[in-house]
């Protein structure tokens, strides 16, 4: 059971923040990106580990073929909650709470499992892959993405240190949680040994436009399992973090051109692909 300050608790308001202030910022663009990756090979059966609010969900089920089965997990039940308004009645999707360390289905089940920037979560990551390779068909696809480093991602570099700023005893650690499988070797080395083959490797990297940083800021604290730390540790009002990363994301991003008020960001994720052997 996830406790205050647990980087896997995404409960209470979260869901909402993390849905609304993060995802058309740093998740949508992967999601299409994912989607476009997994329905390239047409699976019948696909599994969602950590599929969040749906931002990657729903890219799925509008890029799979209509009649593939989607099941979308997530250890979370409130995030599931709000990617389930996001489907029409009748969609070909199922919704369970699920640990992607432990999952509760018959082995071969699935001819693709999606994991799309989850696996940091993970507190035991090569569990992870071994139940992903254990449901998947022989022949089955393993598609992952994980955040690269702070330098690549300077939203969260940039997180990390305003929130430290504001308790040099004890800083809250959850911007140090995203970045902690961007090594590529160590990732394909663990993928080779759970069983996988054939791992194909992709970084792919975007400019990204913000057009309400207030908006990204209040996402960046009050949509994760920052705030909890932050309120377990007391003293310092949310709202006061929320105007100083503002303030902060402005002095290090570039103003957009085309837009008088927007900003913009480098993001940068690493897609894996990898093989059930047959």
């Amino acid at each position: 059971m996830a406790t205050t300050g647990d980087p896997r608790n995404f409960s209470g308001s979260i869901p909402e923040h993390y849905d609304r202030g993060l995802g058309p910022v740093i998740f949508a663009d992967y999601a299409t990106e994912m989607a476009k990756r997994v329905a390239a090979a047409a699976p019948r059966r696909v599994l969602e580990t950590a599929g969040g609010t749906g931002i990657v969900t729903r890219a799925l089920r509008d890029a799979l073929p209509a009649a593939t089965r989607l099941t979308a997990t997530d250890l979370n039940a409130p995030m599931l909650e709000i990617s389930r308004a996001k489907f029409r009645t009748g969609e070909a999707i199922e919704f369970q709470p699920a640990d992607a360390t432990a999952l509760p289905f018959a082995d071969a089940a699935f001819d693709a499992v999606v994991c799309q920037l989850g696996l940091m979560f993970f507190p035991d990551k090569d569990k992870g892959h071994r139940e992903a390779l254990r449901v998947l068909a022989p022949g089955g696809r393993y598609h992952l993405s994980v955040w690269d480093s702070h330098r690549y991602n300077p939203f969260a570099r940039i997180a990390h240190e305003v929130v430290g700023g504001f308790f040099p005893v004890d800083p809250p650690q959850f911007y140090q949680v995203p970045v902690n499988c961007h090594p590529i070797d160590p990732l394909k080395e663990a993928l080779l040994s759970a069983g996988f083959a054939d791992i194909r490797i992709a970084v792919v990297a975007l400019q990204k436009t913000i057009p309400d940083l207030a908006a990204f800021a209040r996402g960046a604290v009050y949509g994760n399992p920052l705030i909890d730390q932050i309120r377990a540790r007391g003293g310092v009002d949310p709202e006061r973090v929320v105007t100083a990363l503002t303030d902060a994301f402005r002095r290090e991003f570039p103003a957009d051109p085309a837009q008088a008020t927007a900003v913009r960001m480098p993001l940068q994720a690493i897609f894996y692909e990898a093989v059930k052997p047959a």
